[in-house]
């Protein structure tokens, strides 16, 4: 796995379940050694250069998107970046990294089976029963979503304030698994990310929808700590820096799904200097 892998799912758990918690270490960061970034269309689909240099991915593979709209977003990426590279800031380029080098050898069928069971532990649908204003905000605010996506779907999924969560019926992982095979890989991976990040597969189907933005779902993702905050207090700094890391990466995967699994071609010339 990269460096730029590692980072991107540091202090998380994947989808299979693993646990990959890991103490944080200061991402390192490489000198800026290019001044323009291009991008051009070659025969499988858009190439991304450096200078002269065209990018590759950690494998050595050349660094080709399947949308203009993609190849656009990856190429702000590397220009914004000033006296050093942070890998670590770039989700758009580690995601098309995984999608092109495929690190842990998935399958199409295998990133739907985990994306699917991340429905049994899904953050909206494990509900406190007390203190009682935690529970009305549960309701209040996650209640809408949940039904939301039973009507969107047809299918049923409920709550549960049991340690085992909901139990999800079988035709309802039927109908999202067939859902889901409607995308391609690359796509799929941003829905992985998305879910990842939110611990939650509902509030990552909203945002595919466009049924909510990103700061909403970030938002009913973070209810409860955010709701323990208010009563605890926090360290400032780190939860600003916790909350807007975790937009930009939410943000980052929805939107290289949508780069992904939508047909996009903008004609324009980027970064020309």
């Amino acid at each position: 796995m990269s460096r730029c892998s590692v980072v991107m799912l540091n202090s998380t758990v994947d989808l299979f379940g693993t646990n990959i918690r890991r103490s944080y270490t200061p991402p390192s960061e490489r000198k800026k050694f290019y001044q323009n970034v291009n991008i051009s269309q070659g025969e499988g689909g858009f190439e991304i250069s450096l200078d002269r240099r065209k990018l590759k991915t950690p494998q050595g593979k050349l660094f080709v998107v399947p949308s203009e709209a993609l190849a656009i977003a990856v190429a702000t990426e590397w220009d914004s970046q000033q006296d050093t590279i942070k890998l670590f800031s770039m989700h758009l380029t580690t995601l098309c990294n995984t999608a092109l080098d495929n690190p842990t050898h998935r399958s199409k069928e295998q990133l739907i089976r985990a994306a699917v069971k991340f429905l049994e532990t899904d953050t909206i649908c494990y509900r406190m029963e007390e203190p009682q204003s935690l529970v009305e905000l549960q309701k209040n605010e996650w209640d809408p979503m949940l039904h939301w996506a039973e009507e969107r779907f047809n299918v049923s999924i409920g709550a549960s304030t049991s340690i085992m969560g909901p139990k999800i019926p079988e035709e309802t992982k039927d109908t999202f698994m067939k859902h889901l095979a409607s995308y391609n890989m690359w796509a799929l991976l941003g829905i992985e990310f998305v879910i990842t990040q939110l611990k939650s597969f509902i509030l990552a189907m909203g945002l595919i929808d466009r049924h909510i933005t990103v700061e909403k779902a970030v938002l009913l993702s973070r209810l409860e700590e955010e709701f323990q905050i208010q009563y605890w207090g926090n360290v400032e700094w780190a939860h600003d820096y916790e909350l807007q890391e975790l937009r930009a990466r939410t943000a980052a995967g929805t939107l290289f799904l949508h780069f992904c699994s939508e047909s996009s071609t903008i004609r324009h010339k980027l970064l020309q200097n």
